[in-house]
């Protein structure tokens, strides 16, 4: 007998449901409906400012309007574009402003994360996000090997004490090495990384990936110092994160390896980036523009 899975994704008054067959999702909608005032969208196009197109290769979420909003309401839509978001030679300038760039840094544009973190506004982010603008992140089907990547970028200006991980966030304790803060990025991704694989375990709609989580590290010290089992370090926050990821890897529940520093795909949202890793990283994170063809045809990457 076939078992029939549905999923229901709720925030606040907005739903997404899926499910193994057309019909469960049908059966669902209609018992909700008879217990709820709800309102049938049909297949979702647009969720929480986040745009779902289909395409002959997959999904792809992007988040063109909502960069043209900003764009135009600062008046940089005719702007010159930029290849980089972040220039470390320009002056900074700080704005209250700011909050118009995070909720495309969560969701769809990962590439502007450390020019966010470091700059709070300028108008080079602008002049970038008018050059990607139809670019987003794509989906072509499920990974056999969930991967991860750790990254962190120690103290890089004389004027700040704590080190930057992952999404240009700083780090809650100020360390004294490089091999310091990576392994408090690792600790952290790590963390992450154990959420990502239970989840996914919870939600058996499609094959599991292997037990493992593959976590790629750019600092072998670090690797090393993981799977060491003996820690002779004096100080307790690193002492504990040791042991967290010594943990997760006696159970499996990740893996290292080590990945050369430029290849390293989370490096935008450590460090600034010339050009060419710009569009690499990108690329490895298939964030990447979607081009319209004629009318009544699918799009294509």
């Amino acid at each position: 007998m076939r078992i029939t899975r549905v999923v229901i994704c709720l925030y606040v008054d907005d739903m997404l449901i899926f499910g193994t067959s057309l019909e469960i999702v049908y059966e669902t909608k209609k018992f909700l409906g008879s217990k709820f005032d709800m309102k049938d969208l049909g297949e979702a196009e647009v969720i929480l400012g986040i745009k779902k197109t289909r395409t002959p290769n997959g999904l792809k979420l992007s988040q063109e309007h909502y960069v043209e909003k900003i764009l135009r309401k600062f008046e940089h839509f005719d702007c010159k574009p930029v290849s980089i978001p972040y220039d470390p030679s320009s002056q900074l300038k700080k704005n209250r402003k700011h909050r118009s760039l995070m909720h495309l840094m969560n969701c769809t544009k990962p590439d502007i994360a450390y020019a966010v973190g470091r700059l709070s506004w300028y108008t080079q982010i602008l002049k970038y996000l008018r050059g990607t603008i139809n670019y987003g992140l794509c989906f072509s089907g499920f990974p056999s090997v969930l991967e991860g990547f750790s990254n962190a970028n120690w103290i890089s200006d004389s004027y700040e004490m704590k080190s930057t991980t992952g999404y240009s966030a700083k780090q809650t304790c100020i360390i004294r090495s490089t091999m310091k803060a990576e392994f408090i990025a690792l600790e952290k991704t790590s963390f992450e990384a154990e959420w990502l694989r239970n989840l996914l375990i919870d939600i058996p709609l499609w094959t599991r990936p292997t037990s493992s989580v593959s976590m790629c590290c750019d600092s072998q010290t670090a690797i090393a110092k993981a799977k060491s089992k003996i820690f002779n370090g004096k100080n307790k926050h690193i002492r504990l994160r040791h042991n967290i990821v010594r943990q997760l890897l006696e159970r499996m529940v990740i893996s290292l390896e080590f990945m050369r520093s430029k290849l390293n795909l989370s490096n935008p949202l450590t460090k600034p980036l010339n050009k060419k890793l710009v569009e690499e990283t990108s690329r490895g994170m298939r964030h990447m523009p979607i081009t319209e063809v004629k009318s009544g045809d699918n799009p294509t990457y």
